[in-house]
Formats: structure tokens, sequence, C-alpha cells
């Protein structure tokens, strides 16, 4: 049976987020994502789920 990634999720108060991985240089080259009109953005490297804290 293949493994199944669990995604984490981040509470942040602002639209716009950043993500590296959080494992320094194990981690991803780092992004940033906008939510737009939406409450919350996934990572598409290392599916870190960041949701706005309302």
């Amino acid at each position: 049976m293949p493994e199944t990634k669990h995604s984490e999720i981040i509470v942040v108060t602002e639209h716009r987020v950043s993500c590296d991985g959080g494992g320094g240089s194990l981690g991803h080259p780092k992004v940033y994502m906008d939510m737009g009109q939406g409450d919350s953005v996934q990572c598409k490297y290392c599916d870190l789920k960041f949701v706005l804290k309302h």
C-alpha cells in the first residue's frame, strides 16, 4: 500500500505567506503564495497548508 502524505496546518494572520519547507538546506526553494479572496493556500512543494486566522 502506498504511503500517503499528511499536510500540516499553519495558522497565519496575513493573506501572503512564504514557505521554504522548514528544513534549512533540506527544505525546498522559498516560495511566496497569496490566498487571494480565499482563507487558505497549500505549498506545492511540501503540502504545508496555511490557514488565515479569523
